[in-house]
């Protein structure tokens, strides 16, 4: 299930690729599609080919980007939050093993594994939501159930 919650800094970087899509690169693309039709035959005309092709991507990109950005609700974050786990938190988690984790909860559009962004509909946040500090909390995983203690909450980024 896919939710239409996203933070602001989530919503912005959506719309900033609409933008540099639409104003940036298509004009570009169509001024190289128009160049390489002028140049003749295009049924062998790998330029003219595959800027067709580029612009019917970035079509269907600029498409979604359009209706997603129009379904989303932008959860910005509110002082009643502190101390709990919500939309947008970093958490910080600790195994028995003192093993540390940190994750940022955000919506389906923002998962980005690199930098530990987790979508709100994972079994790690929905465990974590309406947590304190010091809760433990389970998961079950493909390889057994996993316990983690909250050490830290917070709604800006860790240092």
């Amino acid at each position: 299930m896919k939710t239409n919650l996203i933070t602001r800094a989530g919503w912005h970087k959506l719309d900033e690729e609409l933008k540099q899509l639409w104003k940036v690169e298509r004009p570009a693309v169509t001024q190289a599609v128009s160049e390489a039709a002028a140049l003749g035959d295009r049924s062998e005309n790998a330029e003219y080919i595959y800027g067709k092709k580029r612009l019917r991507e970035i079509d269907r990109r600029v498409r979604f980007l359009m209706k997603r950005l129009e379904a989303l609700k932008i959860v910005d974050y509110d002082p009643r939050q502190d101390g709990k786990v919500f939309f947008g938190a970093w958490v910080e988690l600790e195994n028995e093993d003192g093993d540390i984790v940190r994750y940022r909860i955000v919506g389906t559009d923002e998962i980005d594994t690199k930098n530990h962004y987790i979508t709100i509909n994972s079994p790690v946040a929905r465990a974590l939501i309406g947590k304190q500090v010091d809760d433990e909390i389970q998961v079950q995983t493909p390889s057994g159930l996993k316990e983690w203690y909250i050490n830290k909450i917070q709604y800006t980024p860790f240092e």
